[in-house]
Order: C-alpha cells, then structure tokens, then sequence
C-alpha cells in the first residue's frame, strides 16, 4: 500500500545549493515553483465572471484557473494560487444574486466563499471559516464538499460518523453544526433535485463490504436527519459514484462497475454493462450523461422517459480520450476533460460517426500534464551545459515519456559557414510579403544572399547596393524602396530594378557612427555626437535636423510605437556618459533622459510595445539590460528595471512569432524577452552564443531566424515562446523507472501493462524496454516473467571494467505473500541496439533500489542493505558477490550515496546516515533521525546536510553533527529546517533547469531537480544567512499587505504537518509568495519595503527577487 501511494501522483521541483568556500553550507532554503500545477482535480462551469458570460473553473490541486469560453476557445482570465490543497470546488447562485459564488474548501478543514470583482479583476473573498472538530476520525474516502441546488444550505463529510451543516439564509452563511450519521464507510454523498427539503443520498458501505444508498432529508431548524424518501441495499459491490438527476424527473444513478441503476421514489431502473471502474461523469442535460472509465472510454448515458418517469437506460461507447478525472460540459457539444493520469483535453461530441477515430469525440485541444511522474532522468542530450529532463508520466494507457526543457529552443533548417559576421539584416521581396533577401555584413564588405528558382540561398547582387562597404544598417523603405546605411553615406535604392536613387552623406571628412531607421524615418549618429534627422520620400532623403550632444553616441532607436506605427514621435539615444536620452522628432528638442549609472556604455537601444504598454529597453556592453515603461504623459521614463542575461555586449532586435511582437536578445547568453500579464518575461535560447539575429520569413524557411554566431550562419525556426517546452513520448503502457546510458546513446525505461489472460483474469506484465535517445524510438525490449515486477533501475559500471551496464532490480509478488520473499538483480549489455542478459543474482527479497557505489552495487533489499561486488572468476566472465550488508530497516526503499556515505530512506524510520569501513568490510551507522517518518525521496545535498521528503507532503532538512561534543548527539541528525511543500515528492535527481555560464556564481550552485503530485516544477536554493534573513523579512511583511485567496494563512499552509505532529516551517522562504513581489502595483510594491525599513528599497528588493527568478 505504502508503494502504491508513493507512485500515485507527481509534480517536478528543483534543489538548489550555495556553497560558501571555507565555510560549513547554510541551511537556510529557498523553496519556488518555476512550472505550476498540470494535473486537474476539480472543475465547475458557471457564470462566474459576468452574469452573461461562461467560465470554467479549474482545480489544480493548490491552484485555481478561472477561463472564459469565447468562440475562439478558452481564454484565461485569473490563475492563482490557493494557501492549501483543494478537496471541494462548486459555483452556487444564492438568491439576489446577479452571478455565481464560488465555494472551496481545502484539506485542512478551512472553506471560503469568493466572488470575481469586474471592476479589478480580481477574485475577492466574501465569506471563509473553520471547519475542523476537536475530536473525530478524518473520512477514509476523504473529504466532500456540496451545495444544495436551492442554495439552501452546503455539506461537508470532513470525518466518520458525522455531517457537517452550514445553514444558508438570505445569501449568507450561518453557523455550522455536526448531525451524526450512522454510515460510516461513506463513498459518496450528493444533494437530490426537486426536494422540498434540503436532501442528501449517501453511498456507504457496511462492515459486511456490502453497498447501500440511504437518503435524508436535512431539518435545519430542528438540526438533525429525517427519513428521506427512498433507500437501496445491496448494490453492484463496485458502486462508486452517485449522479443527482435534476427535476422534473429527480432520484439519482448509482454507477458501479457492472451495473448502473437508476432509482427515485417510484422508480428503480437497472442496466447491466461491460466490468469497467467509471472514474468521471459529466452532465449534458436532464437526461443525458457523458461516463469516463479508467481506460478513457468514454460513453453516453441516456434516461429514456416515458412521461415523467425513466422507463430505460441506453448506454453506448463513442469514443476515446485521456482518462478523466472531471468532466464539465460547456456549450454546443463541447465538454472540458479534466485528467489526473494523461493530458486534459477539448472535446467536441458529434452526431456523426467520425471515420478517422471511429468514434464520435473530437479532440479540439489538448493541456499538457506532467503528472503523475514516478521516475526522471536529467540528461544533456545537445551537449550544452543544460539538463533535459525525461519523465516517466502518466498511468496505464495514457503513460508517456515527457521531454522537458528550459527556453527556447532553434530548429535548425540550413547552416552556412561564414566568419566575421558584423550586422545582418532581411529584405522584402517586391511587393511581397515575404523575405527574397539577407543581407550579410562584414569588415570592409557586405553580401547579398537570395534565394533563387530552387529556394536555395545564392549570393546575388544588387546594382545600387555598396557591397565594398561595411554595412551599418539595411531595410525596407517606403514606396517600395531599400535603405542602405554606411559609414560613407545612406542610400536609397529602387526594389523594383535596384537602381541607386539617391544618397544622402555627412560633410567631407565625416563618418556615420550608428543609425536607426523604420519605413520613413532615419537617425544617425555622424563623427560621434552629432544627432541628425533624416526623413525619407519618394526616390529622396531630406534631411529635417542635426543637433550636438552632450557626449558621444553609442546606440540610437526609432522604433514606431503606440497609435502611428509609419512615424516615430521619438528617438532614443544611448551615450557614452552613460545616460538614455529621448528627443523629439522632428525638433530634436529633449523629452526626458534617463541616467544609468556605473562605468559602462548602453550598446543597443529599443523601444518595445507589449500589451499596449510602450517599454524602453538599453541593453549595456556586460550583459546588463534596463527596463522602462514610457509615459508619454508625463513625458518621463518609469517603472526602471534591471536584469543580467549573460556577461558580453547585446543586441536588441524585434520579431514576430505566432502573431505576437518579441524582443531578441543577442550576446553570449541569447534571450528572448516577451509580456505575459503585463509582466515582461526572460527565456533564455537554447544557443551558446549569437552575435546577430534577423527575421527571415521566406516560401523555404516560413517564419523563420537568421542567426549569426562567430563562425556560422543559421536559419531556423524558433519554438513557442514560452518558458518550458515539453515533447510527448506516447508508450500506451506505464513508465516506472527510466535510466540514460551515454555510452550506447540509450534510454532503459521500465514499463507495466495489464492483460487478459483467456480466463478473464487481469494480470501486470513488466517489460525492459530500449529506446534511442535522439529519436526515442523502440529498438528492443525484454521481458519479464509472471508474477515478477521491476522495482529498480541503473546505468553504471561496475569494478574496473569501462564497460556500461543496465542494472535491474526485481521482485517476485506472488498472491499468499504480504512481502515479496523473493527477486533478482539483472544486469544486461548494450550491444548493437539488442539488450544482452549478462548476469542475474537471486535475493531473498524485492530489490527496492540500486545505486552504484565506488565500483561496487549498492541494493536495498528488503530491510536489508546490501552491497555487492563484481568480481572476474574467468577471462570475460564476471559474478555479483554480496560483500557485507545492513540490517535494523522496516523496508529499504530510498538510497543515495556520497563517497563511503550511505543514506538510507525507510519506509517508516525517516532516514539514517551510514558509512562503509572498507579495512572493516562493514557498513556501520553514523546517525539517524528518530522522527516517525514515512519516507518518499532523500538526498545528500553536502557531506553534512541530506533533504528528505515524507509521505504527508512535507520537506525535512537534517544536518550531521559532526564536531557535537557528546556521542549521542553525534549519533542524532538534527532537523534544521521543515516545510509543507503540498506535493507527494517521488525522486530527487542532481542537475539543472537552466544553462549554466562559465565564471559566474550561478555556475557554482549544484542543483537537485524532484517531482511530485501535481506536475509541478520548482526550485529550492540555499541561501546565505543575510540573505535569508532578508527574505524571511520580506516574506513576513508581503504577508501582512497581501492576503492570501479565501483569507487562508500562509504561515499555516507552509507549517510542517503531519499524523503525528504539527510545526511552524524553519529553515524555508516561499519563492512562490517572495517573486509575487514583481507582479505587484507599485503603491503595494512601496507599502512592503516601508514595513521592511532602512536601508532597503523598492529597487533593491526587486533586484534581489529578479535575480532569484534567474535560478529558473
């Protein structure tokens, strides 16, 4: 039971760690979330928003998404985040009412009521409470939340043998109180349609596992149960799920897994159907209903009525889709499938058969989910200093590989080697809308490239050009005309027949610096501080204006932005005094500057509009890049930001993708900028290094980047713009354990499928299955027998041998057994894409895990831990010898290794510090937790420091005490820190999410990367103590300006919770609330560091966070 709840579900989170030189590592976290929630456990429809609109609300375990249907699809309105893991999620309409509330309750025993305030968009809180008893056994089958259809009154099922009532009149909620209840073993409970009184139907099972509905009406005013109207004993043994069926026609359907009953008052209906366990239904109307198996068969459920009765029930199959875990219907046919185990989906329901599926369910979109992951591997498949990582995701069908990445990543369409690039830029074909031609600039030179007959890139000419001039800036002009900028002069060229037009040049013995042009408009800076104003017409340059600056220019903009995208009102200049200057055009009278600071130049200048917010970026030559918002108003920059991408000059350049305007940043750490909620976003590109990039949207390379790096030229199209990219390996069985093997470039990844044997029987088979790890493809698979499950999974080399080796640990379960007694370890060979079996041990027991170990194997084996030589006994013939072993464990389950330290994951005895004494050949203990934790992943961040995570949820740091005076307490581990991270953590894993630079601080920090429940992707950092305490200020102060949704604790929701124990979180900074900073008003921003006081201020606080937000 313990195995099968570890493997559950699961999120993903990174580890990371500072290391101070000559100094023991602090033990102060930073814990944050850098992928939110993907798997989808409530969902509701209703008119939440707007009295006249459609929303879907969606539940994600410790997250609520509020989406708009629009014709377009779902659009997204609010996502945030909720201080406690959500059992309970419902849209009520109280009468007087113009639109929906919702209700939430979480797990631990607190509910609110909120509402969606239009005005500010935000979710508001209208009601919250506690709901916890002093004394009571929580439910089995956890907790359940309902609202009565009338809105007279909310249920709760919170613990054994009682429901709880929450009265409501006139809109408000009144006092709750408990009625006891006499069934113990709920299943389910729902409200009944078209009752006169508030009435409940409970599913419930007797201490015989026989299964019943009783129903009861709800006597608010009396507080206690009377007779409902009718009662079922005996169902189908595997009913689970009870579905209310609105008025006129009233009763319920109990749903089991051979049979469905449909039962009211007067009438009790029966179908029988194929054996199956119904996970989801959905509600179309009165009397049809969508039903979603675990295998995500997907069915119709029809009432057939006669007058007001059901007289019958159709239920017939349509089609397939992930497993559901919630089905909501939306409108026309459209229903959103929630999924726990696959990808959430948009499905259409069509009348008609459609051929290709051979089914009547369309998949209109899918919503990736990460979770459950039992397994990941961190791999650098492109060799970039950058993990990849690949998840075992998924459950039973719907089980997949997932590839997962941080930024975004090139896909390369054509390489050309060119050295010495110094500018490039793209040209449009003649009244065209895409690109003929790149222009390609160097020392002394410059060359056309087009693409000729065969859509291949020729060098080619063009009459007007200069090509024995070093070009500073090539574009499209208006009137269907090329601008050509040197350091000579400007020209203009005719598209049509590429003639020179005319030119426009400095005085004798002047040279252009810089320049900056759009369609009608161009800048230049000329001997250095001379400014001056050219504006193009038709087959002429007329020059408007000059003025001298006050030191020299380094970089100019005149980018078109807000109403008048032909015509720039501005011109930006960035100067060798470190300043940003802004003039008007075209007086070239000041707007407004704007003084860096420090010693070094602004290299490249950009105005940026998103989401109608207008930004001036400056990017300077170490890698530093400003932010400002431009008000126009008040004629001033504002909102001034600052964030490191990489430490050598950048570029800016605009381009479009999908549709939308981003910023590309060029230098040694490429980055591309781009607004999400009104919020600009840094992803960094999956590239080494880019000098120079262009748009180059061509019939060859559609929406498509021409990038130069120091000795070649790319072109290619880049990935969505988001922050993680992940790619589906679909398997349609089960990942369990998946290792790399860098030597043969494969994966192993161990899979489990259920079968059916010809007497009806269901059995698990576990395969070994081999796949290439550039394609993911299928090369070999091995078998294992009956009865036998694969449990672990290595890739290492074993002695002196430089061979690689897949090592395997099994388990034979056989049915009379409680722990397997017995299983082996295999070890196989690569050998030419076929998997060998060079070896296998018998254990007395279930091989839990494997780790390698200084040559040797190290297996916990049961309660044992075992360690194990490989030893040559003849000439290319090995053995697996056991050497020595540990004894004192319950069960074995989680190993890490570090040197001769072992650290040892019990199943109930939290962790344990052992070393191997190779003069001894013994492994002895060196110190253990005496905590009563059930463990589900540990790791050895330091010699002295180990992370752990425990089955409630929780994350534990403990410390070795090394130096301590007395041997009891060198013999203990000391926690030193507790935090309620709200996700089961299966794996801990070292590696990185993101590209680490040679020669900086970040390139020093080791990192660990775990997954969890609900998909989700995080880091924890540890941290100085200044800058800990920093934080901890930080955070205690945001809690006092902002309050959590629903009114819930933060500090509650991050104490380390327990069965047995409950504690204040220690040791730990929420990420997730410290970089919520950023999205803050900036009255709110400056309401926090007042709390803080002396000496921090609001642009401090937001450098320390933004650099925190570089960790992901």
């Amino acid at each position: 039971q313990a195995m099968a709840r570890r493997e559950g579900s699961v999120c993903l989170c990174v580890c990371v760690c500072v290391p101070q030189p000559g100094r023991v590592m602090s033990c102060a976290n930073y814990v944050v979330t850098a992928h939110k929630p993907s798997h989808v456990t409530h969902t509701c429809v209703g008119a939440f928003t707007s009295p006249n609109e459609t929303n879907l609300v969606v539940g994600k375990g410790t997250r609520v998404e509020i989406h708009l249907l629009t014709p377009q699809g779902l659009q997204p309105i609010v996502d945030v985040p909720i201080y406690g893991r959500i059992t309970a999620l419902e849209l009520f309409r109280p009468k007087g009412e113009e639109k929906d509330l919702l209700f939430l309750t979480i797990e631990r025993y607190k509910f609110c009521v909120l509402s969606y305030d239009e005005n500010n968009g935000e979710i508001t809180t209208r009601a919250k409470g506690d709901v916890q008893d002093k004394i009571g056994k929580p439910a089995d089958n956890g907790q359940i939340g309902i609202v009565d259809p009338e809105c007279r009154m909310i249920g709760l099922h919170l613990y054994d043998g009682t429901f709880k009532v929450i009265p409501i009149e006139n809109g408000e909620l009144q006092e709750s109180y408990n009625i006891r209840l006499e069934e113990l073993m709920v299943i389910d409970i729902v409200f009944l349609h078209g009752c006169d009184k508030p009435t409940i139907a409970v599913l419930y099972q007797d201490t015989k596992l026989h299964r019943h509905v009783k129903t009861y009406k709800v006597m608010l005013r009396e507080k206690e149960f009377a007779e409902g109207p009718w009662d079922r004993h005996n169902l189908d043994e595997g009913a689970g799920i009870l579905i209310p069926v609105p008025a006129p026609l009233g009763g319920a359907l109990v749903v089991g897994e051979q049979k469905i009953l449909y039962v009211n008052e007067e009438t009790s209906v029966e179908k029988m159907m194929e054996q199956t366990v119904t996970r989801a239904y959905g509600q179309l109307d009165t009397a049809r209903y969508l039903l979603s198996d675990y295998l995500g068969t997907m069915s119709l459920l029809v009432l057939e009525v006669n007058g007001n009765r059901v007289s019958s029930i159709k239920l017939d199959p349509i089609g397939k889709t992930s497993a559901a875990n919630t089905l909501s219907y939306l409108n026309n046919g459209v229903v959103f499938l929630g999924s726990s185990y696959g990808d959430s989906q948009l499905i259409q329901l069509h009348s008609d058969l459609i051929p290709e599926t051979g089914g009547y369910v369309e998949v209109l979109e899918s919503f990736p989910n990460l979770g459950p992951i039992v397994d990941f591997c961190c791999v650098d498949l492109e060799n970039q200093g950058q993990s990849q990582i690949v998840t075992c995701s998924g459950a039973l069908k719907d089980g997949s590989l997932r590839l997962v990445r941080n930024g975004i990543g090139i896909n390369e369409q054509a390489t050309v080697d060119l050295t010495g690039i110094k500018g490039m830029w793209s040209l449009l074909d003649e009244g065209m809308e895409n690109d003929k031609y790149l222009v390609v600039s160097f020392v002394g030179e410059t060359r056309m490239l087009a693409l000729n007959e065969a859509e291949e890139l020729d060098e080619t000419t063009i009459p007007g050009f200069d090509g024995e001039s070093q070009s500073i800036l090539c574009m499209n002009a208006c009137h269907n005309q090329l601008l050509q900028v040197t350091a000579k002069e400007a020209r203009l060229i005719d598209a049509s027949t590429g003639s020179l037009l005319c030119s426009w040049g400095p005085a004798h013995g002047s040279h252009i610096n810089v320049a900056s042009a759009n369609a009608t408009q161009i800048v230049l800076a000329v001997n250095g501080n001379s400014l001056v104003y050219v504006e193009v017409g038709k087959s002429v340059l007329k020059e408007v204006g000059s003025t001298a600056m006050e030191a020299e220019i380094s970089c100019l903009d005149v980018t078109p932005c807000g109403t008048d995208q032909e015509k720039s009102q501005i011109v930006a200049a960035g100067m060798w005094n470190m300043k940003v200057t802004l003039l008007a055009l075209p007086s070239l009278s000041l707007y407004c500057e704007e003084a860096l600071g420090g010693e070094v130049i602004p290299r490249s200048v950009l105005f940026a509009e998103f989401e109608e917010v207008v930004y001036l970026l400056s990017a300077l030559g170490d890698g530093q890049l400003f932010s400002f918002v431009l008000d126009h108003k008040g004629r001033c920059l504002k909102d001034r930001k600052k964030v490191s991408l990489g430490t050598q000059p950048i570029s800016l350049k605009s381009f479009k993708s999908s549709g939308s305007m981003h910023v590309f940043a060029a230098s040694d750490r490429p980055t591309v900028i781009y607004s999400s909620n009104k919020k600009l976003l840094y992803s960094n590109v999956n590239l080494k290094e880019v000098n120079f990039m262009a748009s180059f949207n061509c019939k060859s390379f559609p929406d498509s980047l021409a990038i130069a790096s120091e000795n070649m030229l790319t072109i290619g199209t880049i990935d969505e713009i988001q922050k993680l990219h992940i790619r589906t390996i679909p398997l349609g069985e089960q990942p369990r354990r998946i290792a790399h093997q860098e030597s043969s470039r494969t994966f192993m990844v161990i899979t489990a499928k259920f079968l059916t044997d010809e007497a009806g029987d269901t059995n698990e088979q576990y395969d070994l299955v081999l796949l290439n790890d550039q394609g993911f493809d299928i090369i070999d698979r091995f078998n294992l027998g009956e009865c036998e499950s694969a449990c672990a999974l290595v890739s290492c080399s074993l002695a002196d041998s430089m061979a690689e080796y897949y090592v395997v640990g099994t388990a034979f379960s056989y049915p009379h057994e409680q722990e397997p007694g017995k299983g082996r370890i295999l070890i196989l060979m690569v050998d030419n894409g076929k998997l060998s079996l060079v070896f296998e041990a018998e254990t007395a027991g279930a091989v839990y895990n494997l780790n390698p170990f200084n040559g040797k194997l190290v297996a916990g084996v049961n309660s044992r831990l075992n360690l194990y030589t490989w030893n040559e006994i003849e000439q290319g013939k090995f053995q697996l010898k056991e050497e020595c072993s540990h004894t004192g464990h319950i069960l074995v389950l989680y190993v890490q290794t570090r040197g001769d330290f072992i650290l040892v994951g019990d199943l109930m005895k939290s962790i344990t510090l052992l070393i191997y004494k190779p003069e001894e050949n013994a492994i002895v203990e060196l110190a253990r937790d005496n905590s009563a934790n059930w463990m589900t992943a540990v790791e050895i961040l330091d010699e002295d420091i180990y992370l752990g995570a425990e089955n409630c949820y929780n994350l534990f740091c403990a410390r070795r005490n090394a130096d301590a005076a007395t041997d009891e307490e060198r013999q203990r581990l000391e926690i030193v820190g507790e935090f309620h991270l709200g996700d089961f953590v299966n794996r801990f894993r070292h590696g990185s999410l993101v590209m680490k630079l040679p020669d900086t601080e970040q390139a020093e920090i080791p990192t660990v990367i775990f997954c969890t429940v609900n998909g989700v992707i995080g880091i924890v950092a540890s941290l100085s103590e200044g800058l800990y305490r920093m934080l901890e200020q930080l955070q205690q102060c945001m809690n006092q300006v902002i309050k959590g949704v629903g009114g819930f604790s933060h500090s509650d929701w991050r104490s380390f919770q327990n069965e047995r124990r409950s504690a204040l979180a220690r040791g730990f900074i929420d990420g997730d609330l410290i970089e919520s900073f950023t999205d803050l008003r900036r009255d709110k921003m400056e309401e926090v560091v007042a709390l803080m006081g002396k000496p921090f201020t609001v642009e401090k606080v937001l450098l320390t966070v933004e650099e925190l937000q570089r960790l992901h």
